[in-house]
């Protein structure tokens, strides 16, 4: 139990502090000016709303990041227990792949990576 008072009087006095910045800023901040409000373009007017849409192609590339990136999600685990399981993990690597490699494979047939 003393660790938790300890943390709970930590908590507090990072709150307190929290509160007297936010306090103090209140207090001293300056007021902003209109144009600074406004998002840095290098000098250029904004020329279009920020929740605009994307062009739908962008989904496309998106998905396939996640994908190639969800592999190496998989594949930084499996090189450190590859030496423990043997030859069955490396099988199931290829696999797994394999079917990676079937999915570029049609994605490059549809024509996901033809950017025109």
């Amino acid at each position: 139990m003393e660790g938790f008072t300890a943390a709970l009087a930590l908590a507090l006095a990072m709150g307190a502090l929290l509160l007297c910045v936010y306090g103090l800023s209140a207090v001293v901040g300056l007021g902003r000016a209109p144009v600074s409000g406004e998002p840095f373009l290098s000098g250029e007017a904004v020329s279009e709303h920020a929740v605009s849409r994307f062009h739908v192609r962008w989904y496309a590339v998106a998905m396939l990041f996640l994908a190639f990136d969800m592999e190496m999600v998989f594949m930084y685990p499996w090189v450190l227990v590859v030496v423990e399981k043997g030859a069955t993990a490396v099988v199931e690597m290829f696999a797994f792949l394999a079917v990676l490699m079937a999915a570029v494979v049609y994605a490059w047939r549809e024509g996901a990576f033809r950017w025109t």
